[in-house]
């Protein structure tokens, strides 16, 4: 069964209307068809609102010469101290195979309490939480408490991220503007709402291995040389024992190999290039550094007639558990009744920027749909998630 945001919001008891009710907002957003890096109208939604509540608004454009134009958008309440910043991100993956969802991916239905659509968990739920949660507070407190609240939502998290929470905090950096707590809401529970906050992120590494050989015939093996034997005994050395065992926060890192290919579309001809790409995802026992130079020195060990190729996503982080992580919990303990887990698995976030400018915490809505077909969060969660970070916002400003 569908039905609209205001008659749902009926059914569930709230208040035609409301101001303060998530939903509008999140429906709102998913309706912009935001896939990375096109900005589709959802930033200058939230600009409008955040604009109605007093905060100043920054629309931050970056380019380079060899990346598209991403759009974010940086907004402040307030100029004191603390200073508690929300991060996050309006961009949000292609849907995929259009035939296989059972909606419009960016219709936003509600389907038995349920809101579907791209971007509902990742993260377009949250952040419409986080603005219903600034409308209570900022209510409850007239607008007066000692510090400022502040929103850095990208258009770049889901592409290569290049122009856009790194470029944002390198902009405030050169204003003197100093952050120094944030909160992102990335969908960080696996199964329900108060399970996990993340406090911590591994580092990723790409690798793109080739071995060269010489073009020849199958029947003529001494007149050829075959790459692809020599770059199976690479990838062997490199996969022949764990990288290492984890740490107290951290499981092990893991080495995946994730192409092999010689393009060769004959059977009888030996190929000139044999590749691999591989990807790393590794924690704080290892440096993208470190892990390079063992990439080389395994591979050089081997065979000389090689090239790799190596970029990095970004390094390993943790975020010491303590005053930021504890608070965040209590507030997930007092609303949700639950004892969320200090985690740091999943893929990389923009957490992985804002690590180098103050402590940051992510905890945000339930994972299992992000990226997927007929993604989707629950109503209730989504109204829960607010009131967690209103909780989160009396905590830091104590009144």
């Amino acid at each position: 069964m569908t039905s609209s945001a205001t008659e749902r919001t009926t059914a569930q008891g709230v208040h035609v209307g409301d101001p303060t009710d998530p939903l509008d907002l999140a429906v709102e957003l998913i309706r912009c068809a935001s896939v990375t890096p096109r900005e589709a109208g959802a930033l200058a939604v939230l600009e409008r609102v955040l604009t109605e509540l007093g905060f100043r608004c920054h629309r931050l454009p970056f380019q380079t010469p060899t990346s598209e134009r991403v759009d974010n958008l940086y907004a402040r309440f307030g100029d004191g101290a603390p200073h508690f910043c929300y991060a996050g991100h309006t961009d949000v993956v292609p849907i995929g195979d259009r035939a296989s969802w059972s909606v419009d991916p960016f219709a936003a239905e509600i389907r038995d309490g349920v809101l579907v659509g791209r971007g509902a968990a990742d993260m377009k739920g949250a952040i419409a939480a986080f603005v219903a949660a600034l409308k209570r507070f900022l209510a409850t407190r007239h607008g007066r408490f000692a510090g400022s609240i502040s929103l850095l939502i990208t258009g770049d998290e889901e592409g290569v991220a290049i122009n856009g929470t790194k470029r944002v905090l390198e902009w405030l950096a050169a204003r003197g503007e100093t952050i120094d707590h944030c909160l992102i809401g990335e969908p960080t529970n696996p199964l329900e709402l108060g399970q996990m906050i993340k406090i911590g992120r591994r580092g990723s590494l790409n690798a793109k291995l080739t071995v060269i050989g010489t073009q020849g015939h199958v029947a003529y093996p001494q007149l050829a040389a075959n790459p692809i034997p020599r770059l199976l005994k690479m990838l062997g050395a490199l996969t022949a024992k764990p990288l290492d065992a984890g740490t107290e926060y951290f499981q092990p890192s893991n080495l995946e190999i994730t192409s092999i290919d010689v393009g060769n579309q004959a059977t009888n001809i030996i190929p000139a290039r044999a590749s691999a790409a591989l990807n790393i995802r590794f924690n704080p026992l290892h440096t993208s550094a470190t892990l390079s130079r063992w990439l080389r020195e395994t591979c050089d060990s081997i065979d000389s007639e090689h090239e790799l190729a190596i970029s990095v996503t970004g390094e390993a982080f943790l975020s010491p558990p303590g005053e930021w992580s504890s608070l965040v919990a209590g507030a997930v303990r007092k609303t949700l009744g639950a004892e969320p887990e200090l985690s740091t698995t999943g893929g990389t976030s923009d957490a992985r920027f804002i690590k180098d400018y103050c402590p940051v915490v992510e905890f945000g809505l339930i994972s299992q749909t992000m990226h997927k077909v007929d993604e989707r969060a629950a109503l209730a969660d989504i109204r829960a998630l607010a009131h967690v970070y209103r909780a989160v916002l009396d905590a830091y400003f104590v009144a």
